[in-house]
């Protein structure tokens, strides 16, 4: 060690942890140097995979014709239940336990079955794409067609209650005698709200390429959580899982859609182990909404009574979901209404009503973004009923603890975010009254709503390797599905062992590195970046241990601290690749891990949520009937923010979904065959460049020392959580009018006008 004479404390850089941060991937993915699942090249040419969709919705297959496929150009086999391999059987339809519905075995074309419109009924395997496209027109298959059922609202008396929702919850809860106390109550709404059919549509279609060596399987696609892919096409093809390989370094968007294997995943690495060679199969846009997951359709209840000064007495929501017949999916869409306002009695269940579609998956805030677009809406009709500011009611309503768990909030700062958004927003200048704002011939309204998202943490394990000169290794199976993790783990690294962002190589994307739980659920940020933190602290302990035993005098309670490329012990400082070519030639690497929070009671003995409030103003042409964004806010309160600037796209984005929610976002199931008819992007509409107003968003920053290790939660879906509410209630302060079927278009809205705008 050698004295420094600068002050320390001057050489200390701004931590880098919250800073905004360019992309560290940025230039490989403007240049197109970030390579996707479909853009894996091996040395062997691959072969093309292209898949035919049943055409009808429920019944059997009677008859397949592939002779005519197999004879046309290039085709090196065609695929169907009478000659794929064999596979487990798929198993109950009811929802298994919560890590099996990831990881439970998908076969593909093991049955003369058709369960939903579309399903894979076949798959030709060609020397090119065009190929296999062309021959998959030429499968000739009859069908023996069976009455399906397709509606929601018509069946409401066959639903039942499953076993659980999504991520384990209680599908019931019930505090105190609600029936009763809405009975009772001075003021109540009871309104019944509809959402629809929504599909994700990533910018990345599905894709896969499989590659057989021996008995050894590699997967290249796009996944969010490399674990669940690994299991589930282990247990598809009765193979251990170590024989799985699945490599993921970037992915074009997934919002859910990549959480479990598809049939591009499974049908690729079936074809490939029958022609040992690789196989690249990828859905079409219009084949990924019957075969890579949607958000169901939805009807919601929500009964809300409270006293004349709108305190809530009782609190009641009930939602109907569709659901598939083979396999249950329960969206946990009512669980936050459990801890977001405080009322004595209370009642939350959701059902379920059977129809004949694929199952419904995870997609971007489940539960959140359908409920609280119905729940926040229902608040405002409450206090407009009560003559109450819609912020004011919410204040009024802030629980001191959890309201069903009796349990203290690790943070809380919900009246936080709604008063600072009401200050910036110019909520005082709000005319209550409805349809009384008028600029020439547009009605302007504004809303708001409350925002709530659990915050969770994922098992993670990450392993940091330092070399002699300094530079550090990361390596972990997380996923970056283009939130930022490779640049957020770069910053976490560089502020834990003080070296410069050019000396940190981030590993991604490969489950032979340490197992994370992957992207999903707003856990990825924390849980991969707590277990690189924990990492990134051994490393310290053992480089500090090095040194320590190699220095002459005694420093057992030495002062260490690690500033800019530098080690300092005592006021002596040495640059760190100086002291580990001395001390660690060969380098020195640690793993980290973290737990999720049952496991050391902190997700059980606090409350743990990320909060936000929206704000929206919406001008309504009085004439047309067309709604167009004027401007949004969205305050968010989710512990530390990590990357100012990729936080703030997170939210950005989510204010987009929700705007996309609340005005145009829908697809269409035919009731006769059911088809999602609007099965593109030319028909599936979503918010573009043009729909997208002013936004601005604020970070209200705290620590949270009940989260995670770096006082970060999770923030990636809170973003739709109560935006497309905040939107809706705008309309309805624009112009009269309260649609309770979203989304909110013209031709809801337009009848309505001439009465209701003055």
């Amino acid at each position: 060690m050698t004295e420094k004479t600068a002050n320390k404390a001057e050489s200390l850089p701004h931590g880098i942890i919250g800073q905004p941060l360019n992309r560290v991937d940025g230039p490989l993915k403007v240049t197109g140097r970030a390579t996707y699942a479909h853009e894996h090249e091996l040395g062997d040419k691959p072969a093309y995979g292209h898949i035919l969709g049943a055409a009808i919705a429920i019944g059997r297959i009677v008859d397949i014709d592939t002779a005519e496929a197999e004879r046309a150009p290039g085709v090196i086999k065609v695929m169907t239940f009478r000659n794929a391999p064999a596979q487990p059987a798929f198993g109950a339809p009811v929802t298994p336990t919560v890590p099996e519905v990831f990881t439970r075995a998908r076969p593909m074309l093991s049955t003369d079955r058709v369960r939903y419109y579309d399903e894979p009924v076949a798959l030709v395997v060609a020397e090119t794409f065009e190929a296999a496209r062309a021959a998959a027109g030429l499968v000739r298959i009859s069908y023996e067609k069976e009455e399906g059922a397709f509606d929601l609202a018509g069946r409401l008396d066959e639903a039942y209650a499953p076993g659980r929702t999504n991520a384990g919850f209680e599908t019931d809860s019930a505090i105190g005698d609600f029936e009763g106390a809405f009975a009772s109550a001075a003021v109540t709404v009871d309104a019944t709200y509809r959402t629809p059919y929504e599909h994700h549509n990533p910018m990345e279609p599905h894709a896969t390429l499989a590659v057989w060596s021996g008995d050894e399987l590699t997967i290249y696609t796009g996944a969010q959580t490399l674990a669940n892919f690994q299991a589930g096409i282990a247990n598809t093809l009765q193979i251990p899982p170590d024989n799985v390989r699945i490599v993921s370094p970037f992915v074009g968007g997934g919002f859910g859609s990549k959480l479990i294997v598809h049939p591009d995943t499974v049908l690729a690495a079936i074809a490939a182990r029958e022609l040992r060679r690789p196989v690249k199969v990828a859905l079409t846009r219009q084949q990924m909404f019957a075969n890579a997951g949607h958000r169901a359709e939805m009807a919601h209840q929500v009964r809300l009574g409270c006293d004349g000064d709108g305190r809530l007495a009782a609190m009641g929501y009930d939602v109907w979901s569709a659901t598939s017949r083979f396999e249950e999916f329960c969206e946990q869409t009512a669980v936050f209404a459990r801890s977001l306002y405080a009322a004595p009695n209370r009642l939350t269940r959701h059902r379920l009503v059977p129809v004949d579609v694929n199952r419904g998956e995870w997609m971007r805030s489940p539960g959140e973004a359908p409920g609280m677009l119905a729940f926040e809406c229902a608040v405002d009709e409450l206090a407009e009923r009560l003559g109450l500011d819609p912020v004011e009611l919410r204040r009024r309503n802030e629980p001191a603890e959890d309201p069903e768990r009796g349990i203290p909030f690790s943070t809380r700062n919900l009246v936080a975010c709604i008063d600072e958004g009401a200050r910036r927003f110019g909520w005082e200048k709000r005319n209550a009254m409805p349809a009384r704002v008028q600029e020439r011939r547009k009605l302007i309204g504004m809303g708001m709503a409350a925002a709530i998202r659990p915050n969770y943490i994922g098992a993670a394990a990450a392993r940091v390797a330092i070399d002699a000169g300094g530079d550090v290794t990361v390596r972990l199976d997380m996923t970056d599905i283009g939130t930022g993790t490779y640049t957020i783990l770069t910053q976490i690294v560089a502020e834990s062992l003080g070296v410069p962002l050019s000396a940190i190589r981030i590993q991604l994307g490969d489950s032979s590195f340490p197992r994370t739980a992957g992207s999903g659920g707003s856990w990825g940020a924390a849980s991969s970046g707590s277990a690189v933190h924990d990492a990134c602290s051994k490393l310290r302990e053992k480089i500090i241990q090095a040194a320590l035993s190699d220095a002459a005098d005694d420093a057992a309670n030495a002062e260490v601290s690690f500033v800019a490329g530098e080690v300092w012990i005592d006021g002596r400082a040495e640059r760190l690749s100086d002291l580990l070519r001395r001390v660690a030639p060969n380098g020195i690497e640690a793993e980290g891990t973290v737990q999720p929070h049952s496991r050391n009671n902190l997700y059980k003995n606090y409350s743990q949520h990320s909060y936000g409030a929206h704000f929206a103003e919406v001008a309504v042409d009085r004439d047309t009937g067309e709604i167009r964004m004027r401007r949004m806010l969205a305050v968010i309160g989710a512990g530390r923010i990590l990357n100012a600037k990729t936080a703030r796209s997170q939210i950005l984005g989510g204010m987009i979904w929700g705007l996309g929610a609340a005005l145009m976002e829908e697809t269409v199931l035919d009731p006769r065959h059911g088809q999602f008819i609007n099965h593109d992007l030319a028909e599936y509409h979503v918010a573009v460049n043009g729909d997208v107003p002013d936004m601005e968003v604020v970070f209200l920053e705290e620590h949270d020392d009940k989260a995670n290790p770096l006082g970060a939660k999770g923030l990636g879906e809170l973003g739709v959580c109560g935006a497309g509410a905040a939107i809706a209630n705008a309309v309805y302060n624009a112009t009269g009018v309260r649609v309770r079927e979203f989304p909110i278009t013209l031709d809801k809205l337009l009848p309505h006008l001439p009465t209701a705008a003055i």
